[in-house]
């Protein structure tokens, strides 16, 4: 009697986040990490994914918190099950670009290193070497170019408006006003090596980084007094008679967006209580961030800099990730969570090909899945599917196959172009790059993978569960 066994597991892929109305606000919170309430200023170490489940959040006047970026460098996501109060301040922005030679640590080997972005934000660009053309562009989809020969100053980054160069390249705004998806600010481009004059110089500053980005999602009442920052850091300078090469660009603002049931914003009125703008120096100035308000109740709204867009709350998440699966095998159903070993028995009665239908969620309708079955002896078998048909929370498409005797184990692929917006967001992931297709791989046996393709042509092999940290929307 022919016994044929098929392994076949599941696909993460990159989570979506769907508008829809609500009566009330649900931060979703755990309130796992208990209630918030610093006395001294502090820096929170991010989890792997970002995300910081409180029951409640109050951070005094005087106390300032940060966070340790994670290695993924995901934005921060302060989910609070009750109410929020931040008298205090929270601070994101990137950081300045070193001080560098005489000026500096007397250390030559770290001159030139970029300012770092703010968590979920991008790095500046390295400062050039002397005799080099060119500084380093930062990182990021809005990243300033590095200086160009007998100018020398590094572009700087552009977010919710372009940023300044005095003759670098500049990137184009990205984002959207809704922050969907989050993503944080870029780093501006590192200045060249300049030998005005004969002589020695020594390298180029690096680039300021860009502000990080943040969600702080309040079940109950967000009331902010203190301050709220992300904003872009700034290039180093040399003192006067301190031969140095030009300056770097400036880091562009960050994200900062407040989901709440009611919020205020208040605080004095002489200054901006939110702020997410771009470095400044002399003149050169990164691009302002982003910032969003959303909840059922506005109280008062001081001014933010730059100005926010709002509307009412929407969740933060899907329910579900979104998924591609193995449905049937022969009429047979698979089971939800395979093991890998003996999840399918075709019976010897069933003639071939045998039909296998898929069903997706959350990937685009019209995709086709390259589905291989490797059997215990001989070559391996590669079908592609017809597109998949249905909506794009549930579709379905199907392949025929010829199954030999004996184990056999079957695997799925699938590639799909991303928007752009999601593109910028994932490419935290690509070395600042512009992620322009997702290929997701699983075969029982061997890890999931996750491929980015970027415009430029390269590729990335990410943890599939760091595809969601990119799409946290409204």
């Amino acid at each position: 009697m022919k016994r044929t066994v098929m392994d076949l597991s599941g696909i993460a892929v990159v989570c979506m986040l769907l508008p829809c109305t609500a009566l009330a606000f649900d931060s979703g919170s755990t309130g796992a990490d208990g209630d918030f309430n610093p006395q001294v200023s502090v820096e929170v170490p991010l989890p792997p994914n970002g995300i910081l489940n409180y029951r409640s959040v109050n951070i005094p006047i005087g106390v300032t918190v940060t966070f340790k970026r994670n290695v993924a460098n995901t934005p921060v996501v302060m989910l609070v099950q009750g109410d929020v109060v931040i008298a205090g301040s929270i601070d994101i922005s990137g950081k300045n670009s070193a001080m560098m030679g005489p000026d500096g640590d007397g250390n030559l080997f770290d001159d030139g290193v970029p300012g770092i972005g703010g968590p979920g934000g991008y790095d500046g660009g390295y400062g050039g070497v002397p005799d080099a053309d060119v500084g380093g562009s930062g990182l990021g989809p809005g990243a300033g170019g590095g200086g160009i020969p007998y100018i020398g100053q590094g572009g700087s980054a552009s977010f919710g408006t372009l940023g300044t160069s005095n003759g670098a390249s500049v990137s184009p705004v990205y984002g959207s006003p809704q922050l969907i998806p989050l993503v944080g600010g870029s780093g501006g481009g590192g200045g060249t090596c300049l030998n005005v004059g004969g002589g020695v110089c020594f390298r180029g500053f690096g680039g300021g980084g860009g502000g990080g980005a943040i969600v702080i999602a309040g079940s109950g009442s967000v009331t902010v007094s203190g301050k709220i920052l992300a904003n872009g850091g700034t290039s180093a300078t040399a003192s006067a008679g301190n031969r140095q090469g030009a300056v770097g660009g400036q880091g562009s603002g960050g994200a900062i967006k407040i989901v709440a049931s009611r919020l205020a914003v208040t605080g004095p009125a002489v200054s901006s209580v939110i702020e997410a703008v771009g470095g400044d120096l002399g003149g050169l100035y990164g691009g302002v961030g982003r910032i969003r308000l959303e909840a059922d109740t506005f109280g008062a709204v001081r001014s933010t800099s730059p100005a926010f867009s709002s509307g009412t709350p929407n969740p933060l998440f899907l329910p579900g990730l979104p998924a591609l699966r193995f449905a049937t095998v022969g009429g047979i159903p698979v089971p939800a969570s395979p093991t890998g070993s003996k999840d399918v028995t075709v019976p010897t009665t069933t003639p071939n090909p045998v039909s296998i239908t898929l069903a997706t969620s959350g990937v685009p309708v019209g995709s086709t899945i390259k589905v291989s079955l490797t059997p215990q002896l001989g070559p391996s078998i590669s079908v592609d599917s017809s597109p998949t048909v249905g909506a794009i929370d549930n579709a379905t498409t199907s392949v025929s196959v010829d199954i030999p005797t004996g184990h056999s184990v079957l695997s799925a692929q699938t590639s799909f172009i991303v928007l752009a917006a999601l593109g910028d967001a994932l490419s935290r992931f690509a070395q600042g790059e512009r992620v322009e297709k997702v290929t997701l791989t699983s075969t029982l046996g061997q890890r999931d993978k996750a491929t980015l393709h970027t415009v430029a042509g390269r590729q990335f092999e990410v943890e599939p569960a760091l595809l969601k940290l990119a799409a946290l929307s409204q």
